[in-house]
């Protein structure tokens, strides 16, 4: 039965597994949570979408966008979930904030070993993606200037936007402003490393996973190799779908793994909701069988076949 219903959200969704347990509270809207935004303990969906079909808070909130007023869990654009680096490990599911993509480019010095830094690839400036096509036909080229779709940066060569709900969408912080802080989130004078996007937990209070280098004060999520980069379509897992809030908690309380947080983050009211929920499946059987036995004793289609049956 199980293997049934897994095959089913296989199906459906096009990834395997179907199914991720959120382990931390960096996506919640509500202390107590909430249904409909993401709380640990909630099972969600994801759907394999390749990296084009994603819609991200900068397209979904500007007004001018063909996807203007897009939501899902709570807040504007798409929720994904992915690989931090493609290195592997507990994947992150954050929303997608804004994507980055090439402008123009320029062909690397191609006599350099493979892991130079960025700056000998590209000696003119410039951020080396080394898993971006390049005019002459080989993989890794240099970056010089960065297009933001739904935003009005165009072949810039560093990244600056405010989503103050003038200049891009308003993103709410939910922190105090104070001499150098917005309420709103600011990506200021950033320079990717490569194509992809910036991705944000709706908890965290605009620490963008990108870190430090993108929006100031960023703690950043960090992989072994370092802090995430922008997240390429080869680490995209999927798009979080649907959720089915509470069940993951189970998962959760039995996780002994070291580093695992358990059911740290998961909200109280999880837990009673959680206990409502398994009792109602339990209690079902019971309440309906004699409900259904009475009616089905009082059919008059039952009745007919029993005088049917006396004729003969």
């Amino acid at each position: 039965m199980i293997g049934i219903l897994v095959l089913g959200l296989y199906a459906h969704t096009g990834s395997m597994p179907p199914l991720v347990v959120v382990e931390s509270s960096s996506m919640i809207h509500e202390e107590n949570g909430e249904v409909g935004s993401i709380d640990a303990g909630d099972l969600v969906l994801v759907h394999r979408q390749p990296m084009e079909t994603v819609i991200t808070f900068a397209e979904a909130s500007n007004p001018s966008h063909p996807n203007f007023g897009y939501e899902q869990h709570g807040m504007a654009g798409d929720v994904i979930i992915y690989d931090k680096n493609g290195e592997g490990g507990t994947p992150i599911i954050h929303r997608a904030i804004l994507e980055v993509v090439a402008h123009t480019t320029q062909t690397p010095n191609r006599s350099v070993a493979p892991d130079a830094p960025s700056n000998e690839h590209c000696p003119d400036g410039g951020s080396f993606d080394d898993a971006l096509l390049d005019q002459d036909g080989q993989i890794g080229t240099c970056i010089m200037t960065w297009n933001v779709p739904g935003t009005n940066v165009v072949n810039a060569t560093t990244i600056s936007l405010s989503f103050d709900g003038d200049e891009a969408g308003y993103y709410d912080c939910k922190r105090l402003a104070h001499a150098n802080v917005e309420p709103y989130l600011v990506v200021w004078n950033w320079t990717p490393s490569q194509e992809g996007m910036l991705t944000l937990g709706d908890n965290n209070h605009c620490s963008v996973d990108q870190g430090s280098s993108a929006v100031n004060g960023s703690v950043g999520v960090h992989s072994a190799s370092g802090v995430v980069k922008p997240v390429r379509d080869s680490w995209l897992i999927g798009v979080a779908g649907g959720e089915l809030p509470w069940l993951g908690t189970v998962k959760l309380a039995l996780n002994t793994a070291p580093g695992s947080p358990g059911t740290v983050y998961v909200p109280n009211s999880s837990y009673l909701a959680l206990f409502v929920l398994v009792t109602a499946v339990l209690a079902a059987p019971l309440v309906l069988e004699p409900v259904l036995r009475r009616l089905v004793v009082g059919a008059p289609e039952l009745k007919l076949a029993e005088d049917e049956l006396e004729e003969e």
